[in-house]
């Protein structure tokens, strides 16, 4: 990818991914403190505002970094995890299911919205201002569907593992959890497989084509 390219990819998609990222984080610390643990809030966590999700690594070098060596064509990213103390809910093993789908439950939102802004694009007159916001809204919609599905995956820590450990039996639940050890590695190894990516490809194109349909986006 060209340099001049590369700097308006960056450009265009700093702010839904940064978003994408970052209130994933915040959704789960809201939900955290309705269910009855405060510690997300009592660190300053729950906030609409990117800045205090941002991990300097995770949230802004490994993106630019990911996005840079596959030519733009492949993003991927974290913000600093949301600190939650499980065993302050007010029902731990039930609220835990909300805790974690909140995470994912945001970015559907986030996609949603982003769809409705790529929506008013295409019905604005053409102008400078309508090609980024049209550029900016397909990146936040594919984005939002790839941390959704990325976190559904039901693998400890992702929030699909929690909510997994939520749902299943206590016995078969305790056993399941202690793979969170070894999800990153686990995560990892399908990574560089590419079988990560043969499992959430054919379901992200779901989930994006979908809301292309909801909103009339052919």
């Amino acid at each position: 990818m060209e340099i001049n390219a590369l700097i308006q990819t960056i450009a265009v998609a700093a702010l839904p991914v940064i978003f994408a990222i970052t209130l994933h984080e915040a959704a789960h610390g809201y939900a955290a403190r309705h269910f009855g643990d405060p510690t997300a809030w009592q660190l300053g966590r729950i906030s609409l505002n990117p800045l205090r999700h941002i991990d300097p690594v995770g949230t802004v070098v490994l993106p630019l970094a990911i996005l840079l060596f596959s030519g733009g064509s492949f993003l991927f990213g974290y913000a600093k995890p949301v600190p939650v103390d499980f065993g302050r809910l007010r029902h731990p093993k039930r609220d835990m299911l909300w805790v974690a789908a909140a995470g994912p439950l945001a970015n559907l939102a986030m996609a949603l919205a982003w769809a409705m802004l790529l929506k008013l694009a295409w019905t604005l007159p053409e102008s400078s201002f309508t090609l980024p916001l049209t550029e900016m809204s397909k990146i936040g919609v594919i984005t939002n569907c790839v941390l959704m599905v990325l976190n559904l995956l039901p693998l400890p820590p992702l929030d699909g593992g929690r909510i997994a450990v939520s749902l299943l039996p206590h016995a078969l639940a305790w056993r399941f959890a202690q793979l969170e050890r070894w999800g990153f590695p686990i995560l990892l190894l399908l990574l560089f497989t590419d079988v990560l990516g043969a499992i959430m490809n054919p379901l992200v194109r779901f989930a994006a084509r979908a809301i292309e349909s909801l909103f009339g986006l052919y």
